[in-house]
């Protein structure tokens, strides 16, 4: 499960997995040392949503142990809908998102201002909010651009 941002200025009648209006596709992606920027998936960042290697019980780094969060904090929460909070980043071991660009982020940094930037649901961003979105996605993949996904 996942939330897709689009730019705003996408034709009602359009194919939403159109680069030429997606954004991308924000995921949950389990515990993350924030400290460290070391993801707690055995297999690494490229297996996060797999599940087929594996979690570390703490993070292999620093050996911090995950602080509990309950879905009003956790990044599945937010995919949820349960978590409201202002995304960030965050500290420790926690949940954390994976995004996935459909697009090269200058792009949005060169028109989602002048374009809009919305959610799946209809949530409209600024720029600046769409960038605090990705604060909480330290994990991100550049191999979808200019390909159709959803």
């Amino acid at each position: 499960m996942g939330t897709n941002f689009y730019f705003a200025d996408m034709p009602i009648d359009h194919e939403h997995d159109d680069p030429d209006y997606h954004i991308g596709k924000r995921s949950a992606a389990g515990l993350y040392c924030w400290n460290c920027g070391q993801t707690l998936c055995k297999g690494g960042p490229p297996f996060v949503h797999s599940g087929v290697i594996g979690w570390y019980e703490k993070c292999p780094k620093c050996g911090k142990k995950p602080t509990k969060e309950g879905l009003e904090k956790s990044s599945i929460g937010r995919e949820l809908g349960f978590n409201k909070g202002r995304p960030n980043k965050k500290r420790g071991v926690r949940s954390c998102s994976s995004f996935t660009w459909a697009v090269h982020r200058k792009q949005v940094e060169d028109t989602g201002e002048r374009r809009g930037i919305v959610d799946e649901y209809g949530h409209k961003f600024t720029l600046k909010e769409f960038r605090s979105v990705l604060e909480e996605c330290p994990i991100q993949r550049f191999d979808m651009i200019g390909r159709e996904f959803s």
